[in-house]
């Protein structure tokens, strides 16, 4: 430091003050691009989320879009079923045409998502079935279906209406 100059060692001190606060604003920009970097990031994960959460709400309006029209329909089916176990065993026209239109109103339900419940035999499942009554039923395994008084159906998986069974009880 040259004493013959004092303005020398005030340039000097102020330069270094000047650098400092550069120093300072340097560190303040990158903190403040950093903050920026993890918004982004966070916003992006955000939209992210809601692109996935749209795409799997689209799909399931789509999946379950026709629930009410098979809902109604479901009365159709147990009364094609009525008349069917009413005609009898025995072939004639009237059966085989139930039968037909039957089968065909099935397929075109299976073909959009609705699966029959009918589980006479199997074990007896709360999620799918309601038990009405139990019986002893010789032959049949505790705890399995018996008896099915009204078929149930799944729409894609989903239960749209229990099927109401009799139950072989548990000793």
């Amino acid at each position: 430091m040259n004493q013959d100059h004092p303005e020398t060692n005030l340039e000097t001190g102020a330069d270094g003050v000047l650098a400092d606060q550069h120093e300072a604003q340097i560190q303040a920009l990158r903190a403040e691009l950093e903050q920026v970097k993890e918004d982004v990031l966070r916003e992006r994960a955000d939209l992210e989320n809601q692109r996935r959460r749209v795409a799997r709400d689209v799909e399931q309006a789509r999946k379950f879009a026709n629930e009410k029209l098979l809902g109604e329909l479901l009365p159709v089916f147990d009364s094609l079923d009525a008349g069917l176990a009413a005609a009898g065993a025995e072939p004639n026209p009237l059966h085989e045409g139930m039968e037909l239109t039957y089968k065909q109103l099935l397929k075109v339900a299976a073909d959009n998502g609705l699966a029959l419940l009918n589980p006479v035999g199997e074990a007896f499942n709360p999620e799918h079935h309601q038990a009405i009554s139990q019986v002893d039923a010789n032959g049949a395994a505790p705890g399995s279906v018996v008896q099915v008084f009204q078929k149930g159906y799944l729409l894609n998986e989903r239960l749209l209406r229990p099927a109401l069974v009799v139950v072989a009880r548990v000793d």
